[in-house]
């Protein structure tokens, strides 16, 4: 292991809140104690059959989270599937880099792609561009591309229009409902307003997606947001959708040659050392991150 990546998973499962998570992770006590999904690292060894990767290979990827697994990201070493989410690591990146992109990266890519169905010249607003998926969904827009309206905090708006944002929003000192722009596309990482509010900023065959966002509630309330979403998206001609990241292969494949290509580049905002885990787990806990935060092994 090089780096590893903080998510808010990471803070799910230290805290087992929203209390809904424990029916995967265990109820009383955590069924695997190990955390971080996301990592860079390079190939030490190999096991029979193995003939995608070398020893010496640089690589990234995710953790194989299926029942029984109990190698994780936050570590000296992981122990990886050569069949699983795990790809040669793109040369221009560093293993900080890498470690970034998965989790992150494929959230915004399938937001846009899957859920918000986003094709060139569209408008698309992003709420939360300052932080880890932000950033890349910001890249990916463009890249795709759309006109993108990003907003985020003061500290965060040389960051993300150096990120080719079109126009940048600082929702300290302005409020992104306050247009007359209507929007083709909403992603919404922040959670900081309604759905109905969120309407009124969409085209009349716009898509909000709602991707995170604070948590509000231990077990059913949680559940309410997506449902709702679900429930009003029946009785209007926007589309308005819940979002749950999909771990796989062929996506980060796509992920990995937009970094290849220059397109993407991961934002990172802290490192901490391996010993440092628990604080910066409490940094992302505190929701204001800005890009991703690494665990770096060192070596």
């Amino acid at each position: 292991m090089r780096a590893a990546a903080v998510n808010p998973l990471d803070c799910h499962l230290v805290g087992g809140v929203p209390q809904v998570v424990r029916t995967q992770s265990g109820f009383f006590a955590p069924r695997n104690t190990g955390l971080g999904v996301d990592l860079a690292g390079e190939v030490t060894a190999i096991g029979p059959g193995v003939a995608a990767f070398r020893v010496g290979d640089a690589v990234f990827g995710s953790c194989d989270l299926g029942a029984g697994v109990r190698s994780r990201a936050f570590a000296e070493y992981a122990i990886l599937r050569q069949d699983g989410s795990l790809l040669l690591k793109p040369s221009r990146l560093s293993f900080a880099q890498a470690a970034a992109a998965p989790i992150a990266g494929l959230s915004a890519l399938q937001a846009l792609r899957d859920k918000g169905r986003l094709r060139p010249g569209q408008r698309v607003l992003i709420n939360g561009a300052g932080g880890g998926i932000g950033t890349f969904a910001v890249q990916i827009a463009k890249a795709q591309g759309a006109e993108v309206t990003a907003v985020c905090s003061g500290r965060n708006v040389a960051m993300v229009r150096e990120l080719g944002a079109d126009h940048v929003i600082d929702y300290t000192s302005a409020d992104f409902l306050a247009t007359d722009l209507r929007y083709d596309l909403l992603i919404d990482l922040a959670g900081s307003r309604t759905v109905a509010e969120c309407r009124r900023v969409l085209a009349p065959r716009g898509v909000l997606v709602a991707v995170g966002g604070p948590i509000r509630g231990k077990w059913v309330r949680p559940l309410l947001g997506p449902l709702s979403l679900i429930v009003s998206s029946m009785f209007t001609s926007q589309t308005l959708t819940p979002f749950l990241t999909r771990n796989r292969r062929s996506d980060l494949i796509e992920l990995a040659s937009l970094m290849e290509s220059g397109q993407v580049t991961p934002v990172i905002g802290r490192t901490y050392p391996l010993e440092k885990v628990p604080e910066a787990i409490g940094y992302v806990q505190a929701g204001h991150a800005s890009g991703k935060v690494i665990i770096e092994m060192g070596g």
